[in-house]
């Protein structure tokens, strides 16, 4: 039975409950290094019979694996138990979804993959790709903020994750750098032997950034029609009501790293390994259409930009798509309610927090 990247929860569908893969791996970690995982479980209904080899692992609320996995890290002698476990974990630990990223065409439509159908493997660790100068970034965010899981489950979905990545696209893939909010660990020379030699701590986001030269790399097991059935797998465990909305933030996303351009639905849902169809009729049920998407991305970037005083409007309204500011002008009143220069008078006279 595959396992899953334990710092992503997996989420029973239409519930607030987890498997309890995380927990058997940390109670193997205890196994190993000769500790009592009793107390672990005092006051709870489980205990560690109920996580044997070879059974399937009981579901767990959100309150229950916090609770467990506190007590876990703080009984285990030693530190960076993330980084040792992520590092064990190969393409079998992602289950469906690890061979859905593996089947498609490139590495940057791995990676959307990967982001659009977290919810089947993730639950505590919200994911998102944002642009980034440098090529693209990957966000991960605790669904309910708790310092002392935080770093447990960053080290783990990083190893992990880079893990694969090396897997499938060689030894020498290496992130640009990674981000972490939390400070430095006594032992954070090892997060550079793992991770790559630029880690850097105290930041404001826990972020991993990626090359663009690697966007493009080609996935050795690439395979269209099995990326296509792969996906639907993967959209049919999507929990109830995240399926269309996940197309919504997906969508979002990729016109987020070109504003300017405007794909063709028939392009998205290629790289969506869906029909036109089939994404028509999942943005009908979540209630919005590509153009309404596509208008919230390009107000969002213009407003951004609006903020920078150097940008002249010809140069904020190429980057979102237009040749003439006229046209420019007309789109931001209709998606706003302002002109430009009003929203610039009006950000200018705003007081700084």
């Amino acid at each position: 039975m595959a396992t899953r990247p334990h710092g992503v929860l997996s989420r029973l569908p239409g519930s607030n409950h987890f498997h309890g893969d995380i927990i058997a791996a940390l109670l193997a970690r205890a196994a190993e290094l000769d500790v009592c995982s009793t107390p672990w479980f005092e006051g709870l209904r489980l205990s560690p019979r109920d996580f044997r080899t070879g059974t399937e692992p009981p579901c767990l609320s959100y309150r229950e694996v916090c609770c467990i996995l506190q007590r876990a890290l703080a009984s285990l002698p030693g530190e960076g138990h993330g980084l040792d476990l992520g590092s064990r974990q190969t393409l079998s630990s992602f289950g469906v979804l690890g061979l859905a990223m593996l089947a498609a065409p490139t590495f940057r439509e791995a990676l959307q993959t990967g982001i659009r159908y977290a919810p089947i493997s993730g639950a505590m660790l919200d994911l998102a790709l944002v642009d980034d100068p440098a090529g693209i970034a990957v966000t991960m965010r605790m669904h309910r903020p708790d310092p002392q899981l935080e770093a447990y489950l960053c080290e783990e979905l990083l190893s992990s994750c880079l893990n694969l990545c090396r897997g499938v696209l060689g030894d020498d893939f290496a992130p640009l750098r990674i981000e972490l909010c939390y400070p430095a660990p006594a032992y954070a020379a090892r997060y550079t032997r793992l991770l790559g030699p630029d880690v850097r701590f105290g930041c404001a986001d826990n972020r991993i950034i990626i090359s663009r030269h690697w966007l493009d790399q080609a996935m050795p097991a690439a395979n269209p029609n099995s990326a296509r059935q792969l996906a639907t797998l993967c959209l049919s465990q999507m929990p109830p009501g995240q399926a269309s909305t996940g197309i919504v933030a997906t969508i979002e996303q990729r016109l987020a790293l070109q504003p300017a351009t405007c794909p063709r639905l028939s392009e998205l849902a290629d790289e969506l390994h869906m029909t036109e169809r089939t994404l028509r009729r999942q943005l009908q049920a979540a209630g919005t259409s590509f153009r309404t998407i596509h208008d919230r991305v390009r107000e969002r970037t213009a407003r951004r930009l609006l903020q920078d005083s150097r940008q002249t409007l010809a140069q904020v309204a190429a980057a979102v798509g237009f040749a003439d500011v006229r046209d420019f002008r007309r789109a931001f009143k209709r998606w706003s309610g302002q002109l430009p220069r009003e929203l610039r008078r009006t950000e200018a006279a705003s007081p700084e927090p």
